[in-house]
């Protein structure tokens, strides 16, 4: 099996995390071969030392821009031609790259690229028309949830029946995380209670819109935000960066409150990770983000400014009774990599199988 590890290098956001813990899981199983193959001319020695034990590099340096281009209108090269032969070759990220005999897995997590494709990258200007002939092209396609593959059926005119949900999983040390010490606080200059948003910037993430809402309040704590980009700035907001993974468990593990207002997302990870850490979760009343949350999480209606306030001031009172937050961490504990890594497979037998 072949995968698509280019999302593995440089900072790792979402896909990123989901490419590393499912080859991980597939590593660990003793009748899967697992192959990565990074599609980059600048990073691509870099994979070797960012695949997860088990997982071997393959390939030689090429051009994504170059590939997308010629996958866009035909399906040459074929991606045997330089990381070697596979049974099923997975695209992680959207791109499903040209196969000569392998079974094709499409990963699709998202359609934020046909909603707002004036949000996309100059490099990615592509992607909408890239995506829907992929989807085309797969033997199977995987999403993050029902939610998205509802949406991927209906919008790319693909059969439901030939999309596999292959939710996300919580790492086990999510369970286990506890807040910043005082000094690891102080260097990251946090303050004693916060709200935090953990992600990457992006115009659908909502965040003119927490903004409005945290402003509008003076007796909300701080609004912390972690992850790469640009984000807003204010005398009560501070921007930590990009996170190492243990520095982000604490980071979550020791905010009043994480808050998730995306317009849209595929899976929304982090409020899993903070019902991990036994964190309360605010986010946007939106159907992905709706069966994730599983009704542990208070959802608020896109861009409603005083509800989305209202919401975070309960989020932070005093906190709900051990029951709760036993039943909420248990709602977390139930989406595994493990179970990722087995309806990833069910999806590859049904490939091949096609």
């Amino acid at each position: 099996m072949l995968l698509d590890g280019t999302p593995l290098l440089g900072n790792r956001t979402g896909i990123g995390r989901y490419t590393a813990s499912l080859s991980e899981a597939l590593a660990s199983e003793s009748n899967v071969d697992t192959r990565a193959v990074a599609f980059t001319l600048r990073g691509w020695r870099g994979l070797r030392s960012s695949l997860p034990h088990g997982v071997r590099a393959r390939g030689l340096p090429v051009a994504a821009r170059l590939l997308r281009a010629s996958w866009l209108r035909s399906d040459f090269p074929p991606v045997e031609a330089f990381a070697g032969r596979a049974d099923v070759v997975h695209g992680t990220n959207f791109v499903l790259p040209a196969t000569l005999r392998a079974a094709q897995v499409l990963t699709i997590h998202d359609l934020a690229f046909l909603d707002a494709p004036e949000e996309l990258a100059p490099s990615d200007r592509e992607l909408p028309a890239l995506v829907r002939r992929g989807a085309v092209r797969a033997d199977v396609i995987c999403t993050p949830t029902a939610a998205v593959a509802d949406a991927v059926a209906e919008r790319l005119d693909v059969d439901r029946d030939k999309i596999e949900v292959t939710p996300l999983g919580v790492d086990a040390g999510w369970f286990t995380g506890r807040p910043p010490t005082e000094d690891r606080r102080t260097e990251l200059g946090l303050p004693e209670k916060y709200l935090l948003f953990a992600g990457a910037s992006g115009p659908r993430k909502g965040l003119d819109w927490l903004l409005r809402a945290h402003e509008s309040d003076p007796a909300l704590p701080p609004l912390v935000f972690a992850g790469p980009g640009r984000f807003p700035h204010t005398s009560r907001t501070r921007h930590v960066g990009y996170l190492s993974d243990v520095d982000l468990q604490r980071v979550v593990a020791g905010a009043s409150a994480l808050v998730l207002p995306s317009r849209d997302e595929g899976f929304g990870l982090p409020v899993l990770e903070a019902m991990a850490c036994d964190v309360p979760v605010v986010c946007t009343d939106v159907p992905t983000l709706r069966e994730v949350s599983g009704g542990f999480a208070t959802l608020v209606p896109y861009g409603e400014v005083d509800a989305l306030a209202a919401a975070l001031r309960q989020a932070v009172a005093p906190p709900p009774a051990a029951s709760a937050s036993a039943t909420r961490r248990a709602h977390a504990a139930s989406f595994t990599w493990r179970r990722c890594a087995e309806t990833t497979l069910k999806a590859y037998r049904r490939a091949v199988g096609s």
